[in-house]
């Protein structure tokens, strides 16, 4: 329903351009503000015969309107109030990276494991040296 309005309201404003830029000037426009009996007519003047490019400029600008309303209330309605948290966050903060450490080896545990990790990083360094 909202694409099929939508689908309208821009046809509506097609139109409406193009009912406004078929319209021929009335004259004058701001320049004649500057004085004189011409400046009145145009405001005090009698009423003028409505062409049918007038009547199609107030009905589709009424049109124009009246959907831009109804898309506004639609799209308010449709968006459900969220939070400005994020809800996908973690609970815990990541691990501390520790300097000297490889990004994919664990890091050491504060006790005994720094045998561990010695006995590992030498048997590496004597099968490579060994290799060569």
């Amino acid at each position: 329903m909202y694409g099929f309005l939508l689908t309208v309201l821009i046809l509506d404003a097609v139109f409406l351009c193009v009912v406004i830029l078929l319209q021929s000037g009335k004259g004058g426009g701001l320049a004649a503000m500057g004085g004189g009996a011409a400046a009145t007519d145009g405001i005090l003047g009698g009423r003028q015969a409505t062409t049918v490019l007038t009547r199609a400029t107030w009905t589709s600008g009424t049109i124009f309107m009246v959907l831009s309303l109804v898309l506004s209330i639609m799209s308010s309605r449709s968006a459900a109030p969220t939070s400005i948290l994020r809800p996908d966050a973690p609970a815990s903060a990541p691990a501390p990276v520790l300097p000297g450490l490889d990004d994919g080896a664990p890091a050491p545990a504060p006790g005994g494991a720094g045998g561990d990790a010695g006995g590992e990083s030498g048997g590496n360094a004597g099968g490579e040296s060994g290799g060569n």
